[in-house]
């Protein structure tokens, strides 16, 4: 036989095997790729499809044992593996005749990932965290793995979620720049000191609520969504024909033509006389200004004067982050809309459009529930042009409501949204419950602190409930208290965030919890505060402590007891070992004190040894102190390691958001 011909056949074979590998008929769920981490020491379940009755085997490159299962009549299969102690890069091949291999595979510890949007927050994207190009450059861990879910959610529990970039990837600065930034400053803390390979599952929804997070079962047992979960269910078994973007664009439709602007101009407000207007200064959410608790269209305007030698080329008005959308117009012309609170707007000017002298900006923001305004960073809001000359927008800025959306019908339910009760379980969590894990850290609470209450049976129910799904006892679950947010209340007022934190606190009742507080370290202005290094380092310390068994602190002083003496109330701490202290050597602040009258008055607090003395002279009968109770605080109380105390009270008075569903 001619060489020729054996290279003709050589290369036929090859390319039957490559045709057959592709064609392989084992099936694997998402979870499973090149890349991937295995929880290390434990019996680690790998499954996947197949021809029915088939025989399935699997080798593994640490051991030399041979695994086998028969595929059922669905085609289904599990294979239960030992892995070792953690190491690698090892192979894991399947067959059922025809090979699959899974190739640069390490063992280590694998968390779970989850929230809302500051677990989902990515170091660039939309988060932009501190020093977010140094922090990518710089994301070098070939033994971090990543893996990022897809939002998807679904009224069944789903066998498989959807992954983004093929699955499993190393940690590098090609992967990590959209990637949680909490759980990557997690995995770098305990990577680097326990140097355990670390697999990171990072399924989390911006926006989202804690019952969507919870299987149907568990949330049944609770009064409060047993009709949500019977209403989830029904819809599975008869999908509804009514398209929701549909009823979305008739209800924004109807919103546009409510709009008292578009009453007098097609143009609305953008050159209208602002003389009657009101004013608020910008940047801010409007909740903090003078609507209070509003939901609508408000519409924006600000005049500006542009010198006569400014440059009007490559001009670009910035707007910073605006909440909800926003329709943007320069004397009158439309120059953008944007459509996103989380996203930057930055529109381009016309170079006609622009003239020395007067000119006068107008911003239609829209916001259909939560906060709402232009409200991202001073800095951020300017004119700016090829010259690099820069025009301030910033402060006062004239204001007029065009429709408030307690005048109309409710925005339409979202029949396919995230926020209903266990869809996003069903898509985003079961399809990992028989994957083996180390543990989970959370972060969210945002969207359920209006109902804090109902949220200490909620949160608890939801960490048995992935716990029972799992079937790994009580694994670690580390969670981050919220951080302080918005405006700073001049005197001691009631607080739905302060009562989501006391709710958070008090799940630290179920074994094997812990919570990292970041109660300095948020952003007045911004619910995404951007300082997620210390975040992510403060849930690895508890993590470093609770489940790798190193020597190291991980809380703040902890409020054990309160004792009445006289005119002052005694407050004794525990985890004191190094010392308490106020943060800067400043005085301590964030106690407040009140008599049986409830109303609460700042106080004067002394640190004496594990001790911290409260008094005040407006309160001469104490018998309530609270620490750090508001949506932002400013409270100081820390170890000598700079660890704050978590947000605390004395009283069990009724709050705010009692009896809330």
């Amino acid at each position: 036989m001619s060489i020729q011909r054996l290279k003709s056949l050589f290369l036929a074979a090859l390319l039957l095997f490559s045709f057959q590998f592709l064609q392989a008929k084992i099936l694997l769920p998402s979870v499973f790729s090149n890349n991937m981490v295995l929880q290390q020491k434990t019996s680690a379940a790998i499954w996947g499809k197949a021809t029915a009755g088939k025989a399935v085997k699997i080798t593994v490159s640490w051991n030399k044992i041979n695994y086998g299962a028969i595929a059922d009549a669905t085609g289904s299969w599990k294979i239960k593996v030992a892995t070792p102690g953690y190491g690698g890069p090892y192979t894991i091949t399947i067959s059922d005749g025809e090979l699959l291999v899974l190739s640069n595979v390490l063992i280590g510890d694998v968390w779970i990932c989850s929230g809302q949007s500051n677990m989902e927050m990515p170091l660039a994207g939309w988060g932009k965290i501190n020093n977010y190009e140094k922090e990518i450059a710089d994301a070098k861990f070939p033994e971090i793995r990543i893996l990022q879910a897809e939002h998807i959610t679904s009224n069944l529990p789903l066998s498989d979620a959807k992954v983004s970039n093929d699955g499993w990837q190393e940690c590098s600065p090609k992967y990590i720049a959209e990637f949680s930034s909490t759980a990557y400053f997690f995995a770098r803390e305990v990577y680097q000191k326990t140097k355990i390979p670390i697999g990171l599952i990072h399924t989390s929804w911006g926006g989202t609520i804690a019952e969507a997070w919870t299987s149907a079962e568990s949330l049944k047992k609770m009064t409060d969504f047993s009709a949500a979960v019977d209403k989830i269910q029904q819809a599975a078994k008869n999908p509804s024909t009514a398209s929701y973007d549909e009823k979305l664009q008739n209800w924004v439709k109807m919103t546009t033509e409510k709009d008292s602007a578009y009453q007098t101009s097609k143009a609305g407000w953008a050159t209208a006389e602002t003389a009657g207007w009101k004013s608020m200064t910008l940047p801010t959410l409007w909740e903090d200004a003078t609507l209070k608790n509003f939901d609508g269209i408000v519409w924006f305007s600000k005049k500006v004067t542009v010198p006569e030698n400014w440059k009007m080329n490559g001009v670009k008005l910035n707007l910073g982050t605006i909440d909800d959308n926003d329709i943007t117009y320069v004397n009158g012309v439309k120059v953008g809309e944007t459509v996103g609170y989380n996203v930057g707007r930055s529109y381009a000017i016309p170079t006609d459009l622009l003239k020395p002298g007067e000119n006068i900006i107008t911003v239609r923001v829209f916001d259909s529930g939560g906060g709402g305004g232009i409200y991202g960073e001073a800095k951020d809001l300017n004119l700016n042009n090829n010259a690099a000359e820069k025009i301030s927008l910033t402060g006062d800025w004239k204001y007029k409501v065009g429709l408030n959306f307690n005048k109309i019908g409710a925005k339409p339910y979202e029949e396919s949204g995230p926020n209903r009760a266990t869809v996003l379980y069903n898509a985003m969590i079961h399809p990992f419950i028989q994957f083996s894990i180390k543990g989970a850290i959370w972060y969210q609470g945002e969207s359920n602190a209006d109902r804090a209450y109902q949220y200490r049976e909620l949160f608890p129910v939801m960490i048995k409930d992935w716990r029972q799904k799992w079937g790994q006892g009580d694994f670690p679950f580390y969670f981050v208290q919220l951080a302080n947010f918005m405006q700073v209340d001049n005197t001691p007022v009631e607080s739905a965030w302060a009562e989501l934190r006391e709710a958070q606190q008090k799940t630290l009742a179920l074994p094997n919890t812990g919570m990292a507080t970041i109660i300095d370290i948020g952003d007045a202005k911004d619910i995404h505060p951007k300082n997620k290094q210390e975040v992510g380092k403060r849930l690895g310390l508890i993590a470093l402590a609770k489940t790798y068994g190193q020597k190291n602190n991980y809380s703040g002083p902890v409020y054990q007891s309160a004792k009445v003496e006289g005119k002052q109330i005694r407050l004794t701490f525990g985890n004191t070992e190094n010392g308490l202290k106020a943060s800067k050597g400043e005085i301590l602040t964030g106690f407040a004190i009140a008599g049986a009258d409830k109303k609460f008055h700042w106080a004067k607090a002394a640190i004496q040894g594990n001790q911290v003395i409260v008094s005040s002279d407006e309160v001469a009968n104490p018998i309530a102190v609270r620490y750090a109770w508001g949506n932002n605080p400013v409270a100081n109380l820390v170890t000598n390691d700079g660890l704050p105390a978590s947000p605390f009270r004395t009283d069990t008075w009724q709050g705010i958001t009692f009896g809330k569903k």
